[in-house]
């Protein structure tokens, strides 16, 4: 029987076809990282698994599956049967996968098969042969595509102008962070694996570019660290420089970090939506109290206060504005100048955001 049931081993097409995946690994495995498109409906949970694992050391491969079947059995397997079949009604395309492809993986098709008929696939190798997939394509593929790096002062766009571009891998994107002290948003990072894995689909998705754009970073955005072959290969780059006004620079910078914000904390709770904002502000302040200093770091949470007070009760952001103005010029411009200096010799190109697109276009990038 499980012979005959289907096996993918063709993760190229997988990943690009954004295939829905089910995970049968038990929730505990899934948060510590999994693919986009997945769902995590598990053969066992954590304690079940845990259970089946001492069985397993304990006595033996042959007792902690006879286990398994005693604890997934009955009304709690039906209710796991009908979860997976939910999924593949709305999900025909989809497969599923276990850690290594090996026993979870494939009870849990045998047992859609035998209910329903359903010869629905399973991912050869499962997690673990995916995993190594995208670590050794990221490799592959960084290796082979000459990157162009844009940079500029905090609050330049460049963001905005990333989104403007298709040969591009927006590493802030997917690591959900602007890279900054105040780049957290309203929700969670990902892990660390779930972000090497997502870039590596990503870079699969735009591997037939032979160059693509990335934006200035650091070693880490926010908690997740950058691949060692992709800042290796972007730390060397042809860096073009997006310029903007300091007024520009202030509203794109309201926009982000205190009008979007505020809605998107609103939009999520209504009633602690605020609190979550301002602790979002204060707290972010505070990651830069030593840079700041005591006397500019207490000047500036008044500062804060003040603007809070005012955008609850009126609704008007304006009170930011010259907090927004005093970070960007006082605290991030002499950081950005200072790194900037060590970069001189990659700088191929300054524009503004249209100068820099249709320098790019004259490049065949776009």
């Amino acid at each position: 029987m499980s012979s005959e049931l289907k096996l993918i081993d063709d993760f190229t097409q997988l990943f690009i076809d954004d295939t829905p995946l089910i995970d049968t690994r038990a929730p505990i495995e899934f948060d510590q990282g999994a693919f986009l498109n997945t769902t995590s409906l598990p053969l066992m949970s954590n304690s079940e698994r845990e259970q089946v694992g001492t069985c397993y050391k304990n006595k033996g491969q042959d007792k902690a599956i006879e286990l398994g079947h005693e604890l997934v059995s009955g009304e709690i397997k039906q209710a796991r049967v009908d979860r997976w079949l939910e999924f593949i009604k709305n999900n025909p395309d989809g497969a599923l996968y276990c850690f290594r492809g090996g026993l979870r993986s494939q009870i849990t098709q045998k047992w859609i098969y035998e209910e329903s008929g359903i010869n629905y696939p399973r991912i050869k190798g499962g997690y673990k042969a995916l995993r190594r997939f995208l670590i050794d394509e990221t490799d592959r593929i960084m290796s082979n595509i000459t990157p162009v790096v844009i940079g500029g002062q905090t609050g330049c766009g460049k963001t905005l102008l990333l989104e403007k571009i298709n040969q591009q891998i927006d590493l802030e994107g997917l690591a959900n962070h602007r890279g900054s002290a105040f780049g957290n948003t309203t929700t969670k990072q990902p892990t660390q694996i779930a972000f090497e894995n997502n870039l590596g689909v990503e870079l699969i998705k735009k591997q037939n570019f032979s160059r693509l754009v990335f934006e200035d970073e650091g070693s880490n955005v926010g908690t997740v660290h950058i691949p060692d072959c992709v800042k290796e290969k972007t730390s060397k780059a042809d860096l073009i420089l997006l310029e903007a006004s300091i007024e520009e620079r202030i509203k794109v910078s309201m926009d982000a970090y205190v009008i979007n914000m505020h809605k998107e904390f609103i939009d999520q709770d209504q009633n602690s939506g605020f609190d979550k904002f301002a602790n979002y502000w204060l707290i972010s302040l505070e990651k830069i109290q030593k840079r700041l200093g005591l006397e500019r770091y207490k000047i500036m949470k008044n500062q804060i206060d003040y603007a809070l007070k005012q955008y609850q009760s009126t609704n008007s952001s304006d009170g930011f504005l010259p907090i927004v103005k005093s970070l960007l010029v006082d605290y991030y411009d002499p950081m950005y100048d200072y790194q900037i200096k060590k970069k001189e010799a990659r700088i191929i190109f300054k524009g503004s955001a249209d100068e820099v697109l249709e320098y790019l276009n004259n490049k065949s990038i776009s």
